[in-house]
């Protein structure tokens, strides 16, 4: 009696839990591991190891000192000109542009989504740098010295945070795939500036990556932006089904 009891309980569970995971669609599920889970756990991995050991890791010195290799007279000019496409020359002019058209489309929760997706990027490296007190690299003299602390990188974070929210932006329509390609290159280069003008360690930079793609898909998840809808109306008129 006991164990026919114990067994309907149990098959009573795997029917209401299969219908949580369609009610909350096993999709958004996966985005939640994939997207925010596991960013995290890697974010989390390198701020615990920064916190408990000064020194960093291992490969940041000798993956610096590699990239010191190629330096050079043109490279140098090449670097600390594509470097400033990492925030003010490029992150914040095509910022600015969407949100204007957001605001002329009357686009609010995907403008809503980019503000708040932006803004919190800045006060989550702000708050982590301030938090970790990471001093950046001294292994030669940079063209472009910083003066803060290091972890986790701010170019890394505001290119990644805005080529991800464009990603979500444009999620299902042609531009997707436009973003994702040229946007990773963009990512890529700024995080490489960042490396060749020494002044922060590979992990800063894979630390703002991680925290910019957990913080972007995470933020979506609450918000759930989308560019390409044809009525902006929509975006705010709450469902009228059961």
């Amino acid at each position: 009696m006991i164990k026919s009891n114990s067994w309907q309980l149990f098959q009573s569970f795997l029917v209401f839990l299969q219908k949580l995971l369609i009610a909350a669609h096993w999709r958004a599920l996966l985005l939640l591991l994939i997207g925010v889970y596991l960013p995290l756990q890697g974010f989390g991995a390198l701020a615990e190891e920064v916190w408990e050991n000064e020194g960093g890791f291992p490969w940041d010195v000798p993956t610096l000192l590699a990239i010191h290799l190629t330096a050079s007279p043109q490279l140098d000019v090449f670097a600390v000109t594509l470097t400033k496409f990492g925030v003010y020359w490029g992150v914040f002019p095509v910022a600015s542009v969407m949100v204007l058209v957001f605001l002329i489309r009357q686009r609010w929760q995907s403008l809503m989504y980019l503000l708040t997706t932006l803004l919190g990027s800045i006060i989550i490296n702000r708050s982590v740098k301030i938090l970790l007190h990471r001093v950046r690299p001294h292994l030669w003299v940079s063209p472009t010295p910083e003066l803060d602390f290091g972890f986790p990188s701010g170019h890394a974070m505001s290119s990644m945070t805005l080529v991800a929210a464009l990603v979500i932006l444009t999620w299902g329509s042609y531009w997707c795939w436009m973003v994702l390609i040229f946007g990773g290159l963009f990512v890529l280069a700024v995080g490489w500036t960042r490396l060749y003008l020494g002044v922060h360690y590979p992990s800063d930079i894979l630390a703002g990556w991680m925290a910019s793609i957990a913080w972007a898909v995470g933020v979506s998840l609450l918000i759930r932006p989308h560019l390409t809808k044809p009525n902006a109306v929509s975006e705010v008129e709450p469902s009228t089904e059961p």
